[in-house]
């Protein structure tokens, strides 16, 4: 008896599944999600068409819109070559307010992980997220091998990478926990990744809401962080996020009072106090840095 028709007499799972008689089997759909492919985004004429829609768009919006103070960008001059940018994540609004804080020296050659489940679900959005910021699928749930291999591949070619570690927008205003893509991308790949703290963003455009409020921001960039040899992926996850909590409370506060904090290793977390959600939002208060230098921080 020829082994293939061996085969067909085998159950599921050592032969495959077949779909009941007069059921269509599923459409196989290619180039949607992780699967997407977003090569002609970083070719001359795409990078060409994004630096005009930066320029002439995506500028003066989210000026009249963000009024963003940006902070911290003394700390970069030294820095050359590709890097990692990591920064918290409250809004929709955060990645094109980023994408122009960035300076033209890596904003040229950036690329913006961006969620494969909600930015690469159709063509059309697919498209404009490739187009409009230069993003490439990351599946947020876990360190998918073709996200990782894509975004580690760029990095090695030359490209920055932007990166919301967290994974998603914050659902109530608080930060969550950082996960370890881009500690791990920074590991396997060698290069340093810059912390940064946006603040104000869920004031222009919270989660849920569609319609955006002018309000002042401010973006606040860190000092690179290098892996060492000692660093494995989810060590210097950590150490990034705390490195993103310090440049909170530095907005918050000033420079000397959060490199005090650090010091001590009493900087607040990014997450908030683990309370009930009422008292979450009393904690939480008005976040912007006036306020929150007038009143009392949680913790003390």
């Amino acid at each position: 008896m020829s082994a293939r028709r061996v085969i067909s007499k085998l159950d599921f799972p050592y032969r495959a599944a077949r779909p009941p008689a007069g059921v269509p089997p599923a459409p196989d759909i290619k180039n949607r999600g992780a699967d997407y492919d977003t090569e002609w985004a970083r070719k001359p004429a795409a990078r060409a068409a994004r630096r005009v829609i930066t320029e002439v768009v995506m500028q003066p919006a989210m000026a009249a819109l963000a009024r963003p103070r940006r902070q911290g960008l003394d700390r970069l001059e030294r820095l050359e070559g590709p890097v990692i940018f990591a920064a918290n994540h409250h809004s929709h609004i955060d990645t094109p307010l980023l994408f122009t804080s960035i300076p033209p020296k890596w904003r040229n050659r950036l690329v913006v992980g961006a969620a494969s489940d909600y930015f690469f679900t159709g063509a059309l959005t697919s498209a404009a997220s490739a187009l409009v910021i230069g993003a490439i699928p990351i599946e947020r749930s876990k360190v998918g091998r073709r996200s990782a291999r894509l975004a580690a591949s760029l990095i090695e070619d030359g490209w920055s990478l932007l990166i919301f570690p967290e994974g998603g927008r914050s659902p109530d205003g608080w930060g969550q926990p950082f996960l370890g893509g881009a500690g791990y991308l920074a590991v396997r790949c060698g290069v340093p990744v810059v912390p940064v703290h946006v603040e104000g963003t869920d004031r222009v455009l919270p989660k849920g809401r569609n319609v955006p409020k002018v309000s002042a921001t401010t973006i606040t960039f860190g000092d690179p962080l290098v892996p060492t040899e000692e660093d494995n992926a989810r060590r210097f996850a950590a150490r990034i996020e705390v490195a993103v909590a310090t440049l909170a409370d530095e907005c918050a506060t000033d420079w000397y009072q959060a490199r005090r904090r650090a010091h001590a290793g009493t900087t607040p977390g990014l997450t908030g106090p683990n309370v009930s959600p009422w008292r979450r939002a009393w904690a939480l208060g008005d976040r912007s840095p006036r306020s929150r230098r007038q009143h009392r921080r949680w913790p003390k």
